[in-house]
């Protein structure tokens, strides 16, 4: 590619942040100029650029990172191509004190609703969302008595080259930011352990008297899948100060759900050392779920509730009273992190290096309900573990970690699965068994085969399918198994099992609580 050749692409680049309100026409020299610095041109191109339509600008991303592998500003690899990438873009974003004004103009002008829609087109059009890889993802429904279950294979996030891993492991750790969660990380630079960010944008929000901030995934998983974080780098925990700031951030986002990982190894999320929330715009099974048995409490008669039908232990409570529902969502938290029953292998605390260690903990999601109340989700969790179940009692057992081993989150409890991209090559294979394009042969047995981990359940399936569908029938099995395997993960991580024994251990605690059972 010539020097003229890219000069073109930075003319299309930007045409395209104009286009998406990135940049206003006095902007255009500057950021011209700023990105011919950045790739050594010494004259910009001069002839006609075409109008294009893109939703996204990887595209034109594509053609000035492969110029900067060629003339040796960055070496050809997936990581040095998005430090490169995030580093192109900054160049043409707005200031951060530039897009919380904006923000806030529009939010006391048009409503939040406009406020964040326009916040969520701004983080695309930078590419800080990284609609190209998102898109990329595989997403279905699958029916089962709880409602349809969503299923996503992610493949958003690239692996890592072996050659980058090994250079990561010999940079010296600077410890700032301190995690991917904080403030700091606002035009950071990044390097192989850690992203670039220079094209992100965060806007403050003020939420139970306290400073947070909000922004969006960058591998968004639903409809405008956001992140309340705090201002300070403190561990996650869950209090009654939790359901306060759920429902104070909800009174100002009414258009939005929100909700918290679990507080605990195991139950929790993947980043247990920074306070936040995530949220964001999306229906998910769990929202439609109904209740199938309704309780009431004598000190908070202002307030439903009930267990739902769901394949965890969730209590749904819903209320136009705030405060009450604060109250209450308190009281079962509390009640919970010291609650017993060793019939159904609920123990509270154990014993460790003669410390106590605490097991209970809770996953709260908040939102407005179609009846403009308050609503809660309050989804019971346990972090034991035996020597049975090494990984967790209350956790995906080691005959479902072919298909997801990782800890059940927030998103997960809510019904949409995010599964390891590993699975879509692995769920192709399988498809061409049960066409009969592949035989199932002893090479499967050896340890090192991408699909001995699927063993036994290809074995199920042939059993069950045979090896002569068609491929639309194989693709329909595969999915509906794929689902129902997630089905049994998330009854695998409901404390009170779904089971005769397990409903009466779930009202035992109900009544434990102070709720009555309505009739």
């Amino acid at each position: 590619m010539t020097q003229k050749d890219a000069a073109f692409h930075i003319e299309r680049l930007l045409k395209f942040a104009l286009k998406k309100g990135l940049i206003e026409e006095l902007d255009v020299i500057p950021s011209r100029n700023a990105l011919m610095d950045l790739f050594k041109i010494e004259k910009p191109y001069e002839g006609e650029v075409p109008e294009e339509e893109l939703d996204t600008p990887s595209p034109i991303l594509n053609k000035l990172l492969d110029y900067a592998v060629e003339i040796g500003l960055i070496e050809d690899t997936v990581t040095y191509r998005d430090l490169m990438d995030a580093r192109i873009m900054g160049l043409l974003m707005p200031r951060e004190s530039e897009v919380v004004r904006k923000f806030n103009e529009i939010a006391s002008k048009d409503g939040i609703e406009k406020a964040t829609e326009y916040f969520y087109e701004l983080s695309k059009a930078s590419n800080y969302i990284r609609m190209d890889r998102t898109s990329q993802n595989l997403y279905w429904r699958t029916p089962t008595e709880y409602g349809a279950l969503e299923i996503t294979i992610n493949l958003s996030k690239p692996e890592k080259d072996p050659k980058e891993i090994e250079k990561a492991k010999k940079i010296p750790q600077s410890g700032y930011p301190k995690c991917l969660l904080c403030i700091e990380n606002v035009g950071f630079a990044g390097n192989l352990n850690h992203p670039a960010r220079q094209n992100l944008r965060i806007i403050p929000v003020k939420v139970a008297g306290e400073q947070w901030y909000f922004q969006y995934s960058p591998y968004v998983y639903y409809n405008e899948h956001c992140i309340l974080l705090h201002e300070e780098h403190i561990p996650m925990k869950i209090s009654e100060k939790t359901f306060v700031r759920l429902f104070d951030f909800i009174d100002q986002f009414p258009h939005y759900f929100m909700g918290s990982n679990a507080d605990l190894p195991i139950v929790g999320g993947s980043i247990l050392v920074h306070e936040h929330f995530q949220g964001g715009r999306h229906t998910f099974p769990m929202e439609e779920a109904p209740i199938e048995e309704y309780f009431i409490h004598p000190k908070y008669k202002e307030v439903k509730a009930g267990i739902l039908k769901w394949p965890m232990s969730v209590i749904r409570l819903s209320s136009k009273d705030r405060e009450k529902l604060t109250k209450l969502s308190s009281h079962i938290l509390n009640v919970w992190k010291g609650y017993s029953d060793e019939s159904v292998d609920v123990l509270a605390y154990s014993e460790k290096d003669g410390k106590i260690v605490p097991h209970n903990t809770i996953t709260p999601i908040a939102r407005f309900n179609k009846e403009g109340e308050y609503e809660i989700d309050l989804v019971l969790r346990n972090n034991r573990t035996t020597d049975k179940y090494p990984y967790g009692i209350f956790h995906p057992h080691e005959e479902l970690h072919h298909i997801k081993k990782e800890n059940i989150g927030l998103i997960e409890v809510m019904g949409l699965a995010v599964l390891p991209g590993r699975l879509k090559f692995e769920l192709e294979e399988i498809r061409k068994i049960l066409t009969g394009k592949e035989k199932f042969n002893k090479d499967m047995y050896d340890e090192n085969h991408p699909l001995y981990k699927h063993l036994h359940w290809i074995e199920e399936l042939i059993v069950k399918y045979g090896t002569h569908c068609t491929e639309e029938e194989a693709e329909n099995y595969i999915k509906q198994e794929v689902g129902n395997k997630f089905l049994q993960v998330l009854l695998d991580a409901g404390v009170f099992k779904r089971d005769e024994k397990g409903k009466k251990a779930f009202e035992k605690f109900m009544e434990t609580a102070g709720f009555k059972k309505l009739s």
